[in-house]
């Protein structure tokens, strides 16, 4: 003959209670070396992080425009400060490296060993093929040399720089082919010669849609 047998309420309590507690532990147990995986791992948004200012707006900047971007982020700051009274501080502009614009993102050494400016058709003063990035420290645009819309001086006042890897890669591909060397070494060269303070992103699809997600408004340029 068969006997059921009810626990009493406070049996029933303390078995649950071990049930979660017992699943807690092995929960914790579980994730523990998922987490240590996950902080040990470089951080692909770290760029975001440093984004606080109450302005905030990403410059989207495929095409160079003969440095008009620069020119945007330039008036972003100034117009703050002039006309909002607003320091540089509570601003963050964040401008793209990728399309047209993605050796722009690199040092001066880059453009003279895989002459870049020859490769884009970007003239120096001389007019001729520049031999330096343009951008880095004393940029020409519409005829006249605007040192305070640099990379260098905007990075000063803030400014958030990021390159596309995806694109690096492509137009490091299409310089190797024209050189005759290998697509792999040149790509890692470039990534190896980025201006300091640029960081390099591994989508700029993605890292458009992060921004965005965390706040900052879009400015297509």
């Amino acid at each position: 003959m068969s006997t059921t047998r009810t626990l009493h309420p406070t049996s029933r309590a303390f078995v649950a209670l071990s049930l979660a507690t017992i699943a807690l532990v092995t929960g914790m147990a579980l994730s523990r070396p998922v987490a240590e995986l996950r902080a040990q791992a470089p951080r692909q948004d770290a760029w975001l992080l440093g984004l606080r200012a109450k302005h905030r707006q990403l410059f989207d900047s495929p095409k160079s425009d003969g440095g008009i971007p620069l020119v945007h982020v330039l008036n972003y700051y100034d117009t703050y400060n002039k006309a909002f009274q607003t320091a540089d501080k509570d601003v963050d502009a964040v401008l793209t490296f990728y399309g047209g614009t993605t050796f722009f993102a690199l040092n001066d050494a880059m453009w003279a060993k895989y002459k870049l400016g020859a490769f884009l058709g970007e003239k120096d003063a001389s007019g001729a093929a520049a031999t330096a990035n343009p951008w880095r420290s004393s940029p020409v645009i519409l005829g006249n040399a605007l040192p305070q819309a640099s990379v260098e001086t905007l990075q000063k006042r803030g400014a958030t720089f990021i390159v596309c890897n995806n694109a690096l890669g492509i137009f490091a591909g299409m310089v190797a082919k024209q050189h005759g060397l290998s697509a792999e070494a040149v790509h890692a060269d470039m990534k190896a010669n980025i201006l300091p303070g640029v960081t390099l992103v591994p989508a700029m699809v993605i890292a458009i849609e992060q921004a965005q997600n965390v706040g900052l408004t879009y400015h297509r340029l």
